[in-house]
């Protein structure tokens, strides 16, 4: 036999003798494992909460439109002499408040329209006049009342469930029609979508009562990133009516203080923001207290999730700590196995074991004890992550680079911590471990 096949063997050997070791004292291995479990067990269950809460706000903001771009109206800063110190940067007074002057005009959003024509789908414009309640004798339902352009539903994905959804000629003439939700439906009608389109409701809301006729009713979508605590009969939902519809009622020259530009595919999202700034703010120029800002959803995920990995990371390196506890309790037990087993070594070494043999035979039995520890800490932490996921109402997502991570960290503590009582055991001097009582 060559000598890699010698190898191979000893290696076996090694193994053999570490499982031997362990059947031998189960319930000192088991407690010298527990550590591992614990830390393991911790890494892997965070890890997988993480995971499933990040995939789950990232398709939730995606399906929210990724790459839409939002410019919004905010205060000027302005340049403040501070000494020796040089310039600073302070948001100018905000004692004057918002004119009709300085919103957003339908002029501005035409122009971008134009100019970006080949880069853009739409421009979403929404206005709410605030939060409402539809009543039908003893029966409700809180709503908040919506109006929107032709655009909105561009990024909006509706699925109707009865009747259509708001034309054109909706939108030019701002009728009083809406799209209501099934969960409306089932609070006011009971449940028949099909009987409630055509049936004229009485509103209730910041602006006073109103009445519309309803054109369509949609599919409610639970939305993971708010979390309600209210009953479904109190649920609050969209009531989408035409824009034109609630500015005739605010008496609104046509101004917004933020709009939503929906692009085109593998539009470069960050020149788009970029160009969507200089544009509007060109209209500004002029304006002390108000130019415009711009951002996507796209970065928004982007910076949502690099927090989410960093706490993530943060707090399973803390969960990590007590994997350090563990490898402690593995180098314990370790020199107290060698104290024991003195003798068994001073035989081995009197045979002509080299010191390499005996330190590699503890490393082994160290590196045993901790991938035991790993793979039950592996299938514990999946399983409680999978358990904490689905409890907080998201799908589990376990990750093999955890999995890969924790085990292998696991098999490092095993040599870390194994070494020191291994190298002690091969340094034993052969004569004084067979006196060894």
């Amino acid at each position: 036999m060559n000598g890699k096949g010698v190898e191979i063997v000893l290696f076996f050997e090694n193994i053999s003798m570490a499982l031997s070791s362990l059947k031998a004292n189960k319930m000192r291995a088991l407690l010298t494992m527990l550590g591992i479990i614990i830390g393991i067990t911790a890494v892997i269950a965070i890890m997988t909460v993480g995971n499933s809460l990040e995939s789950t706000i990232t398709s939730s903001m995606q399906s929210m439109g990724a790459s839409d771009i939002t410019v919004y109206l905010k205060y000027k800063s302005q340049e403040v002499e501070t000494g020796a110190s040089g310039m600073t940067y302070e948001s100018v007074s905000k004692d004057r408040g918002l004119l009709e002057s300085d919103l957003i005009s339908e002029e501005m959003i035409q122009g971008f329209k134009e100019e970006y024509k080949d880069s853009i789908v739409g421009i979403t414009l929404s206005e709410s006049t605030g939060r409402g309640k539809v009543s039908i004798g003893k029966n409700y339902a809180n709503v908040m009342v919506t109006g929107v352009n032709s655009d909105y539903f561009l990024s909006t994905d509706i699925k109707i469930l009865s009747g259509r959804t708001l034309s054109e000629t909706d939108y030019l003439n701002g009728r009083n029609v809406a799209l209501v939700t099934d969960k409306l439906v089932n609070n006011l009608f009971g449940g028949d979508v099909k009987a409630a389109v055509g049936r004229e409701i009485e509103v209730k809301d910041d602006m006073g009562y109103s009445r519309y006729t309803i054109a369509g009713v949609y599919e409610h979508q639970e939305n993971p990133m708010m979390v309600t605590t209210s009953s479904e009969k109190d649920m609050e939902t969209y009531f989408y009516v035409p824009l034109k519809a609630v500015q005739n009622r605010v008496h609104s020259s046509g101004g917004y203080t933020s709009i939503s530009i929906i692009t085109k595919p593998n539009i470069d999202t960050n020149q788009m923001i970029l160009d969507a700034k200089n544009y509007f703010n060109a209209y500004y120029r002029n304006n002390n207290y108000f130019d415009v800002g711009a951002f996507s959803m796209a970065s928004m995920i982007s910076a949502m999730s690099t927090m989410m990995d960093t706490v993530t990371l943060a707090i399973g390196v803390i969960a990590g700590i007590s994997l350090l506890v563990g490898g402690v309790g593995v180098m314990n037990i370790m020199l107290v196995s060698i104290t024991e087993r003195t003798r068994e070594i001073g035989t081995r070494k009197a045979l002509g074991a080299p010191n390499s043999s005996i330190r590699l035979q503890f490393i082994m039995e160290s590196m045993v004890i901790c991938l035991i520890g790993g793979l039950i800490g592996v299938a514990l932490g999946v399983a409680l992550g999978i358990f904490a996921s689905n409890l907080l109402g998201y799908p589990a997502e376990p990750t093999i680079f955890s999995i890969v991570l924790s085990l292998g960290f696991s098999m490092t503590i095993g040599v870390f911590f194994g070494y020191y009582p291994a190298n002690k055991a091969a340094k034993l001097d052969p004569i004084e471990a067979l006196r060894y009582e």
